[in-house]
């Protein structure tokens, strides 16, 4: 999906989370409008060496895993959406879908009648979240894959309307809440994603990490995108860690990141650095895994993306597929 739900109209990319959705009775819309034929929305296009990349909204995210010049200079972008789902989704599914992509839970992704038996939820026809149910908001997580590495490389999102479009920082499009997750209008039509360019030169190191029962298939129950920026004496001029599937949002590690900055990246800054990543993640009881279990692999998880990279051994396996 790449817009929200208007009365009684739903447009629709892929639809590789729209259609098992409807059919869970997540969602009654009557109209559902493709946006597959609109040539403007596809592609990927970069202008000058020094130029963003613009990848259309409704390019599929085979063609971005493919495109040589997503491997050369993101390889951790390819890394991150190579682990979404299996090959023939992949050649149905989204880049603008999968960042729109509908937060999940144990208690809403179910049937219908399984949701019933429950009295429901508040995210869909309920009125407690089963997460924490003294909460008054909702607590799905978020699922998107591409969304935290496309953060961690600084890139923004164009949302356009009859109003005329506007570009902000892909993180600003996210909201901390399992039902309004988007800040976008419900009149916005997300076209494209820019990525700078700068990030995908030879001064900024790359890492993704996704954690999931299985190496293929399933939603990550944690995620971990890293970008590093080197000055010419090999200090950490910038850095950036963003942490998926750990709250309603993708995570900036804010205090992770500061803590790196401004000096050599050592195996002893990476370790305190992942322990502050650790502080900032608030796994719930939303999917796979027991969340305290889930909350130690933040530590690990950022410590092995960090160690890679750094270009030494990240001392665990990584458990996703490879593009």
């Amino acid at each position: 999906m790449l817009v929200g739900e208007g009365p009684g109209t739903q447009l629709v990319a892929g639809g590789t989370d729209l259609w098992p959705n409807l059919k869970r009775g997540l969602g009654r819309p009557r109209t559902v409008v493709s946006l597959m034929s609109v040539p403007d929305l596809h592609g990927l296009a970069s202008g000058d060496p020094e130029g963003e990349l613009e990848i259309g909204a409704t390019t599929l995210l085979s063609e971005v895993i493919e495109s040589p010049l997503v491997a050369e200079h993101y390889p951790a972008l390819a890394r991150a959406i190579a682990s979404i789902s299996s090959p023939p989704l992949r050649n149905l599914a989204t880049l603008g879908g999968n960042l729109c992509i509908d937060t999940r839970s144990t208690y809403y992704n179910q049937s219908e009648g399984w949701r019933r038996s429950i009295d429901h939820c508040l995210k869909k026809d309920g009125d407690v979240c089963w997460v924490a149910p003294r909460s008054p908001r909702c607590w799905a997580h978020s699922a998107s894959d591409a969304a935290p590495m496309l953060c961690a490389l600084g890139a923004r999102v164009r949302l356009v309307s009859v109003d005329g479009e506007r570009v902000v920082p892909l993180e600003a499009l996210f909201r901390d809440d399992g039902i309004d997750y988007l800040s976008k209008r419900d009149d916005e039509l997300l076209t494209s994603i820019l990525v700078p360019r700068e990030a995908g030169g030879e001064r900024c190191r790359q890492s993704f990490w996704k954690l999931r029962r299985r190496g293929a298939i399933d939603f990550a129950v944690l995620s971990v995108a890293v970008a590093l920026w080197f000055d010419t004496g090999g200090n950490v001029e910038r850095a950036r860690i963003f942490l998926g599937a750990v709250a309603s949002r993708p995570v900036s590690a804010g205090e992770a990141e500061r803590s790196l900055e401004e000096r050599p990246l050592s195996e002893d800054g990476i370790a305190a650095a992942a322990r502050l990543a650790r502080r900032v993640a608030t796994p719930l009881d939303t999917t796979d895994f027991e969340p305290a279990w889930r909350g130690k692999m933040v530590e690990a998880y950022t410590e092995a993306a960090l160690r890679e990279a750094a270009g030494l051994d990240p001392g665990l396996r990584l458990h996703t597929s490879k593009p």
